[in-house]
């Protein structure tokens, strides 16, 4: 995503926040607002930044692009099959390293176009795609939700966050748990020690980089206790994090853990991510 596009996006939110503020001028200003700065600046596909003239999302050429994840999958990791296997089939790369978290889904995989809306959510401060994102979630993970007690976010170790300045998982699952009308609880989890970037390394090392990583506080167990948690994040990779995150939240005494991000890393041999 270029640095136009990214300032439009900006310039948009900005527009659209200011119209929150002002809302009390009349019921009808957000959307007279909004047709106005159509006109003047159309929306843009997140993806390529083509011109779009209804909703916010992508245009037609990247939708075509984008791998969406349907079913059949594999019950734990949520890898695509080829062909329908039957309910509750596990895939190879479940069954050689099996997970500590339920079952994990995820919208799309992570390709060209996923990763330019991870990116820009992220890296480039575009809040205006965590809405397209989670209404994709939330096709992916609708059996999980049905059956959730709590939404949590995989946290960014203090030094990061105050970096970046926000978590892009906490405003994940701040817009899914609003839609289910689910408990929140994005500071369930903290990072207790600054880990190195996972990009590039394999498996077993990203296990290490993690291991204890994560922590409920005491005061929080009483939250977890008997819940089954959803842990929210953008992208799934070999599972390392939800697997450190997740035992911690089962040491904690939760029933259960089950995964849903944006974005799923079909072979992470090669971990570019």
């Amino acid at each position: 995503m270029g640095n136009a596009t990214i300032q439009s996006h900006r310039i948009r939110a900005q527009i659209g926040r200011l119209g929150e503020v002002c809302s009390f001028l009349g019921a009808h200003i957000g959307n007279i607002g909004g047709a106005v700065l159509d006109g003047v600046m159309p929306r843009q596909c997140f993806s390529c930044a083509q011109p779009l003239w209804r909703e916010d999302g992508l245009c037609a050429s990247c939708w075509s692009k984008l791998t969406l994840i349907d079913a059949p999958l594999c019950d734990r990791r949520g890898l695509p099959f080829a062909y329908d296997l039957g309910e509750g089939v596990y895939s190879t790369a479940a069954l050689a390293r099996p997970a500590i978290f339920a079952r994990a889904r995820a919208a799309a995989g992570f390709d060209d176009v996923s990763r330019r809306l991870v990116h820009a959510l992220k890296y480039h401060d575009c809040h205006e795609v965590v809405r397209f994102m989670a209404r994709l979630m939330m096709r992916a993970g609708r059996e999980l939700l049905r059956e959730v007690d709590i939404v949590a976010s995989v946290p960014l170790h203090r030094t990061r966050l105050w970096q970046r300045r926000y978590n892009q998982s906490a405003l994940l699952a701040r817009e899914i748990a609003c839609h289910y009308d689910r408990r929140c609880e994005d500071e369930l989890l903290h990072r207790v020690r600054a880990t190195r970037a996972q990009v590039g390394l394999d498996h077993r090392r990203r296990r290490q980089n993690v291991h204890g990583a994560f922590r409920i506080d005491k005061d929080k167990r009483a939250v977890v206790r008997g819940r089954r948690i959803l842990l929210v994040d953008d992208v799934l990779t070999t599972g390392a994090t939800a697997d450190s995150c997740a035992r911690s939240c089962l040491e904690a005494g939760a029933a259960a853990v089950d995964v849903l991000v944006f974005a799923l890393v079909l072979d992470p041999t090669g971990l570019h991510v």
